[in-house]
């Protein structure tokens, strides 16, 4: 498995991956993953993790694209590239840019590719700033082409990807496994949630959340401007912002104390998925203020799970999972995200019937068995040489 990432980190594509390698290991995989030379090491029987060379100049890498994760590309590239040499293996499995080198690998050494695609990587770079470099935009595009042309299988996680590779290739061998909320292997303690509560100072608050990461697209100066809307009306509000590099709270602390209303604002930085878990549980209200993205951000997963009602902005990557039976959705403005929460605070009996249908779906439709089949048809499809279509059909013959 080729993951260009920090792993493990406490964010959505590190999570995913995570998910990806619990889910091979329940199976009885055995997988060599090869990741970049930071992050937090995490056992999981079966996976045996080999980082790239460390860059001294390089302690963390961004979300997104940049320079940074470039070099550790191309240093990420040689590992795999060493490892294949030494061992015979059954099936390359990549993730984003990793499906560059993994479309090569595959070729050479005459190895299944298996694709697991979070997102579109050309938009990926237009979302990022990189959008007026042109002939890159291009480069990426004519890659992913001749990746999606050329995999044996294709993973989405989400509708949205779906529709998006059919275009680009209207034969391709694909399955959708979406990410599931980190409840499914984290559990929380309530005892610590109380303790948490306390330290905080929050215990007579009315405790509205985020969590996730601090960059531009997640819509944080929207979340901003709505709660000065908010605290106009409830000033016992408190605003609990989970995540963000110690520059980028700096950045933001300064946001909120132009508008004057620092005094209702927590910021945790970066904390664990336990504790983020724990602020999920300490919160009234569940916010994603989005504003660019196809694809579901992997924080409403645990959102739903949580049974805590949600805001969210109406942009494709909420619409594809949530609807207004599970959520409150507005549109990516102020006035209207600020009415949002507005309309849970004023009436509790809805938010408690939006968290239930929630989580009522999250726990239908997002479980370690679905998820684990899934992955489980995407292998089977390699190993037999033969498409998901037929697999699932196989596997539905033998459930009945």
């Amino acid at each position: 498995m080729i993951a260009p990432q920090p792993f493990f980190e406490p964010r959505g594509t590190p999570i995913s991956i995570f998910q990806r390698l619990k889910g091979l290991s329940l199976l009885g995989y055995q997988v060599d993953l090869v990741t970049y030379p930071l992050g937090i090491d995490v056992y999981i029987p079966g996976v045996t993790i080999f980082r790239s060379l460390r860059i001294p100049f390089i302690k963390r890498v961004k979300i997104g694209p940049s320079w940074s994760k470039l070099l550790l590309d191309i240093f990420l590239f040689f590992k795999a590239f060493a490892l294949l040499i030494i061992n015979r293996y059954d099936v390359i499995h990549s993730h984003e840019e990793g499906s560059f080198a993994a479309l090569f690998f595959s070729k050479i050494f005459k190895t299944p590719h298996l694709y697991d695609m979070h997102s579109c990587l050309p938009k990926q770079l237009e979302n990022y700033k990189f959008g007026n470099i042109w002939p890159v935009i291009r480069l990426f595009e004519f890659i992913e082409f001749w990746v999606l042309k050329t995999s044996n299988v294709v993973l989405t996680i989400g509708t949205e990807l779906d529709e998006y590779i059919i275009k680009r290739n209207g034969s391709i061998n694909h399955i959708r496994i979406e990410n599931r909320s980190v409840q499914g292997f984290i559990s929380v303690d309530d005892s610590q949630v109380y303790k948490l509560q306390e330290k905080f100072n929050i215990l007579n608050k009315l405790p509205i959340v985020y969590t996730g990461s601090f960059e531009r697209y997640q819509g944080l100066d929207l979340l901003f401007h709505s709660a000065k809307l908010v605290l106009e009306k409830h000033p016992e509000v408190i605003f609990i912002l989970v995540g963000g590099k110690r520059e980028q709270v700096r950045f933001y602390e300064q946001s909120v104390r132009k508008l004057g209303i620092e005094d209702n604002f927590l910021f945790t930085g970066i904390v664990s998925l336990e504790e983020s878990l724990m602020f999920q549980k300490i919160a009234e209200i569940l916010l994603s203020p989005r504003t660019k993205g196809l694809s579901v951000p992997l924080k409403i997963y645990s959102y739903l799970s949580s049974g805590k009602p949600i805001v969210a902005t109406k942009i494709i990557a909420h619409t594809q999972l949530l609807d207004d039976d599970m959520a409150i959705i507005v549109e990516p403005l102020p006035q209207a995200f600020s009415a949002g929460i507005l309309q849970l605070i004023d009436d509790r009996e809805l938010r408690t019937q939006i968290g239930q249908r929630a989580h009522d779906y999250a726990i239908e439709q997002f479980s370690q068995e679905g998820y684990l089949s899934k992955l489980e048809t995407a292998y089977l499809s390699i190993k037999h040489s033969k498409p998901i279509r037929e697999i699932s059909l196989q596997k539905e013959g033998n459930i009945t």
